[in-house]
C-alpha cells in the first residue's frame, strides 16, 4: 500500500557560513532534503574568532555540536583597559549561573567546521549537499525556486537566504533594493600566535594572559568611541584580534568593503595607545584584514511566499554586543523546530508566518541595541553593567521559545499539522 505520509520538504539554502549551516543542520535533523549554494569555490571561515555564548550553545548542542570540537576558551567575563595609562578592571558575568553555563571563545573556522560535520557528514537524517562555486543570481519568492549564475533554475519548498550582508535574497524578498550602509566605523582583525607571547618580557603580556579568563578590552580614549578587543581561542593556541574605531576615510560605494593592510598600519591608526598595547599589536603577520563595517535598518519583513531571510541578510549589526553569529544559530534552531518531520509544502508560507512573529522582535532589538551601542555613550558599555541586559541575551533558549510557540498555534487551531522532532 502506497504511503500518505507527507514527503520530505526539499530546502534550498543560499550561503553556507555559520548561519547556513545552521539552518542546514537543523533542517537535516527535522527530516528534510536540504542544498546550500556558496558562491564561494573553497569556504573557509578565516582570520576571525567568535564568542559563543550561552544563547548560541544551548542551540548548538541540540543541533549535535560536540563542544570539544570548537576547542573553545572559556568567556567568564571581560576585563577593560584605559588606553592612555593601561589601567583594567575586571568585570564577571553578573549572571549567578554562568558559572554552569560558561560561554566560550572560539576560532571562527572550528565552529563553521563543526556545523559542516554535522550538517553534512555521517550521522542521523540524510546529509546536507554543498555546492560551491554556485553563485545564486536570482530567487522567486512565489514559486520557491533559485537561478544560478550558469542559468541553472533550482526549485524548493523553501528558500533560506542565509548569504549575509550583501545578500541576493534580501532585494527579492523585499521587492527592491536594500543595500547595507557604512557606519563610519571600521575594524582591523588578525590572529595571533599564542607562542609569540614567549619571547616578550612578562610586563608587556601579563595583562593578556593573568586575571579572568575572556575578553580584554582597551577603551580608546583619544576619540569618542573605540575599542581594540583581545581574547585567546582556540585551546588558548591562538589569540584573536578586533580593532572597532571610527574610520574619516570617505565612503566610496564602489570600494569592497574589507580589505588588506599591515600591522604598520593597524598601529599608526592608534598612536596614544599604551606601549605594552603597542607590544601585543605588533605581533600579527602582515597581511592585516581591514573591514568597513555596515549595519541594515530595521526590515519590513523577512518573509514573502517560500523564501526567508536569517542572520546577516536580515538584520546585519555591529558585533559591539558579540551576538551576529548567536542570533543566525538561534534562528536556525528555531526554524528546525517549526518545520519538523511531517510538514507538507501547503503549509511552508505559515510556517514562514510563524518563523517570522518568533524571531523577528529579538533580531530587530538586538540589531538597534548594537548600533546603539556605539553611537550612544549611555549605552556603551551597558551589556556588561546590567544584570538585566545579559539575562535578555543569554538567558534566551531559542528552542524552547519555538516549541512553546507551535504548540500555543496548534492549540488555537487544531487544524494545524503538529509534530514533534523527528530525530
Amino acid at each position: 500500500m502506497e504511503s500518505t505520509a507527507p514527503r520530505p520538504l526539499k530546502v534550498t539554502i543560499v550561503g553556507a557560513g555559520i548561519g547556513g549551516l545552521a539552518a542546514a543542520a537543523a533542517m537535516r535533523k527535522s527530516g528534510h532534503i536540504v542544498e546550500l549554494f556558496e558562491s564561494s569555490t573553497e569556504k573557509k571561515e578565516v582570520g576571525a574568532g567568535i564568542g559563543v555564548q550561552v544563547n548560541a550553545l544551548r542551540v548548538l548542542e541540540h543541533l549535535g555540536v560536540d563542544r570539544a570540537n570548537l576547542r573553545g576558551v572559556s568567556y567568564d567575563g571581560i576585563t577593560n583597559f584605559d588606553s592612555i595609562t593601561g589601567e583594567g578592571r575586571s568585570q564577571r558575568w553578573l549572571l549567578p549561573d554562568m558559572d554552569q553555563n560558561r560561554s566560550i571563545l572560539c576560532l571562527r573556522s572550528d565552529v563553521h567546521d563543526e556545523l559542516l560535520r554535522v550538517a553534512c557528514g555521517e550521522g542521523p537524517g540524510t546529509p546536507a549537499t554543498l555546492y560551491l562555486g554556485r553563485k545564486v543570481v536570482n530567487c522567486d519568492p512565489k514559486k520557491g525556486s533559485i537561478t544560478l549564475e550558469s542559468g541553472q533554475v533550482v526549485l524548493a519548498d523553501l528558500v533560506i537566504g542565509a548569504d549575509g550582508i550583501h545578500s541576493t535574497i534580501r532585494a527579492r524578498v523585499l521587492g527592491h533594493p536594500e543595500p547595507a550602509v557604512p557606519s563610519g566605523l571600521s575594524c582591523f582583525r588578525a590572529l595571533i600566535p599564542a607562542n609569540k607571547l614567549e619571547d616578550l618580557p612578562e610586563s608587556d603580556s601579563e595583562w593578556l594572559t593573568d586575571g579572568l579568563s575572556g575578553l580584554r578590552g582597551i577603551v580608546l580614549k583619544d576619540r569618542d568611541f573605540g575599542m581594540i578587543g583581545m581574547y585567546f581561542c582556540a585551546n588558548k593556541t591562538l589569540i584573536n584580534l578586533a580593532a572597532l574605531y571610527q574610520d574619516a576615510e570617505p565612503y566610496d560605494a564602489s570600494a569592497v568593503w574589507s580589505s588588506t593592510t599591515t600591522r604598520t598600519q593597524m598601529l599608526e591608526t592608534f598612536p596614544t595607545i599604551h606601549p605594552k598595547f603597542k607590544t601585543i599589536l605588533s605581533l600579527p603577520d602582515d597581511p592585516v584584514l581591514k573591514w568597513r563595517l555596515g549595519t541594515l535598518p530595521v526590515l519590513p519583513t523577512w518573509i514573502n511566499g517560500r523564501a526567508m531571510l536569517m542572520g546577516d541578510a536580515a538584520h546585519a549589526t555591529l558585533p559591539t554586543l558579540g551576538q551576529g553569529a548567536a542570533l543566525a544559530i538561534e534562528e536556525a534552531g528555531a526554524l528546525g523546530i517549526l518545520f519538523p518531520a511531517g510538514t507538507r509544502r501547503e503549509d511552508v508560507e505559515s510556517r514562514l508566518e510563524m518563523f517570522e512573529r518568533v524571531r523577528k522582535p529579538r533580531g530587530d532589538f538586538i540589531n538597534r541595541e548594537a548600533i546603539a551601542q556605539a553611537a550612544e555613550k549611555e549605552k556603551r558599555g551597558l551589556y556588561f553593567r546590567s544584570q538585566e541586559a545579559q539575562a535578555y541575551f543569554v538567558t534566551h533558549d531559542a528552542i524552547k521559545e519555538a516549541q512553546e510557540y507551535l504548540e500555543r498555534q496548534c492549540e488555537i487551531d487544531d487544524s494545524k499539522q503538529c509534530f514533534s522532532d523527528a530525530m
